[in-house]
């Protein structure tokens, strides 16, 4: 099997990635999984680098973690839009191609002669800003260059899991394995505690009240005499279902502040404006305008917002959200039930949905809880308050993201319900 890895000095870098751009409004991970589903079921590892989204697999040697050595190659030459570039490494021959920032091919060749065909036929596209390959290829304008030269720098684009859930499995297992541990470490001291012992009831009521009385007088001089602090009390735990705002009124607050900050400003282009958990975002792209002239509009037609200059062509206007009412709500159902029931409300009205089930662990240092999420995205033609009249027959349910796309004026939507 041939391994979509390289070594450079102690670490190891993912290769033979499956690139893709990113949609304007999407979200990487959403976005990794429809490609992984659409394209090999075999991808559940993804990247996000440059509005780019990169699949590989953990079968082929992939793991958690491990930058992508395409992206380190595309920062060290980052004054060329578009190059291709060759480098001989340990396990064979290294190629990447870009044009125009988007990287065509990220390949690991074993065989020197595979690799210096593919060279040959990508260079004979027109318009490369360089070429890099072995000074033994003697390739027309092509540099040599080494590539632990140019990964010398910070590593980007690491590796995600598509799905959360494997993770979570295996945090769960090993806090069992812990808990079982510690348990046979103190095997002793707990069968000392289990062991019955005589009960107050049994003694002369006397002789009990006397010796409470001498153990706390005993208790307050030994706390005095060594200034002992009383332990506090956890705090109580607290579910994240118990103070949930109304689907409908979190609905309506993000769809009246997405309408207050999709305001037309001249010599700009609105690209998308989302809705977080805490703040609305718009962001801009310039056409003609001035960062000047954005500046006196947004004042205007945007109060309380704040203006962030991401470029000399785009900038983003965010806006903090109002607190909504909350209250407690759960699902009963198990996360498997309302996986089935979301997929068959959507079928209802013929839309594409994702579902997953991940785990989340509340703790307050003391008390431990793990809490099913069965989280969903989607991508609607419907306003906010028709998309959550779906899960009017669900409880626990928050919304916790929703973005308005204006180039394709399509509603992208996060929604997650806390099962029992």
């Amino acid at each position: 099997m041939t391994y979509h890895y390289i070594s450079i000095g102690r670490r190891k870098y993912a290769v033979g990635l499956v690139w893709q751009p990113l949609g304007v409004g999407y979200i990487a991970r959403n976005y990794a999984h429809q490609l992984a589903r659409s394209m090999d079921k075999k991808f559940n590892l993804y990247s996000e680098y440059r509005a780019m989204v990169g699949l590989g697999a953990s079968r082929l040697g992939l793991r958690p973690g491990m930058p992508s050595a395409a992206a380190g190659v595309v920062d060290a030459f980052s004054e060329f839009s578009s190059f291709l570039a060759v480098f001989r490494v340990d396990s064979g021959f290294y190629l990447v191609a870009v044009r125009n920032g988007i990287i065509l091919q990220d390949t690991l060749f074993d065989n020197e002669s595979a690799a210096r065909g593919r060279y040959v036929e990508l260079s004979q596209i027109p318009d490369w800003g360089a070429f890099f390959a072995p000074g033994s290829w003697a390739m027309p304008r092509a540099v040599e260059r080494r590539i632990d030269d140019v990964m010398a720098g910070r590593s980007r684009g690491v590796l995600h899991r598509i799905s959360r859930m494997r993770a979570n499995i295996l945090s769960v297992t090993l806090m069992g394995l812990f808990v079982f541990a510690l348990m046979y470490f103190f095997r002793t001291p707990i069968a000392e505690m289990m062991t019955p012992r005589p009960q107050i009831s049994k003694i002369d009521p006397e002789l009990a009240a006397e010796y409470k009385r001498q153990i706390a007088e005993k208790n307050k001089e030994l706390d005095q005499e060594f200034d002992v602090a009383r332990p506090t009390p956890p705090p109580p735990l607290v579910m994240p279902y118990d103070n949930l705002p109304s689907p409908m009124a979190r609905a309506q607050l993000c769809y009246q502040a997405i309408a207050l900050l999709m305001q037309p400003v001249v010599g700009w282009t609105q690209t998308s404006v989302d809705c977080g958990e805490e703040y609305a975002t718009a962001t801009f792209t310039r056409t003609f305008g001035t960062i000047g002239g954005f500046y006196e509009i947004a004042t205007e037609l945007m109060p309380g917002g704040f203006v962030v200059e991401r470029s000399d062509a785009a900038v983003s206007v965010r806006m903090r959200l109002p607190q909504l009412a909350s209250y407690a709500s759960l699902d009963e159902r198990d996360a498997d039930t309302i996986v089935r029931d979301v997929a068959t409300a959507f079928q209802a009205i013929d839309t594409p949905v994702d579902t997953d089930i991940v785990v989340d662990t509340i703790t307050n240092g003391v008390e431990t809880r793990h809490l099913p999420v069965v989280e969903i995205a989607a991508s609607s033609k419907l306003t906010p308050m028709a998309f959550m009249e779906i899960f009017q027959e669900f409880s626990g349910v928050y919304m916790t993201r929703c973005v308005w796309n204006a180039g394709n004026k399509t509603w992208n939507y996060e929604v997650i319900v806390y099962a029992k």
